[in-house]
């Protein structure tokens, strides 16, 4: 973890960081699956965990997600990683979110999850 003035910057990599902190607000790069090898389910469950870890780490929680953008590399994954979100997200609090099909950096990768969340008090 670094802090910089008034922002924490979260694992840092010579390229970027997983998470920033800034006025309340977490900010998580795109997560991506840290195993190519599994179905839209599989990496969605990986994407997700890892989006649950950096939020905790950062002092906040599913719950407090603003908003979230999905890219899939087939848009036609979308009813199989719903099933996982739909069980994911805290009942309630689903948050704004965009879905999109996009070509990722890793053709293995089938996801990778932006979110945006705040702070808990």
């Amino acid at each position: 973890m670094s802090t910089s003035s008034d922002i924490t910057r979260i694992g840092m990599a010579a390229r970027y960081s997983e998470a920033a902190v800034f006025n309340g607000v977490v900010y998580l790069a795109g997560m991506v699956p840290e195993r190519g090898d599994t179905d839209i389910t599989g990496q969605t469950e990986d994407v997700l965990e890892q989006v649950r870890q950096r939020l905790e780490e950062a002092g906040s929680n599913k719950s407090r997600i603003l908003r979230t953008q999905i890219y899939l590399t087939d848009i036609n994954d979308i009813t199989a990683m719903n099933v996982v979100w739909d069980a994911w997200v805290v009942p309630g609090t689903a948050p704004p979110r965009a879905t999109v099909q996009a070509a990722l950096a890793n053709p293995a990768y089938r996801i990778e999850i932006v979110v945006t969340a705040a702070v808990a008090n």
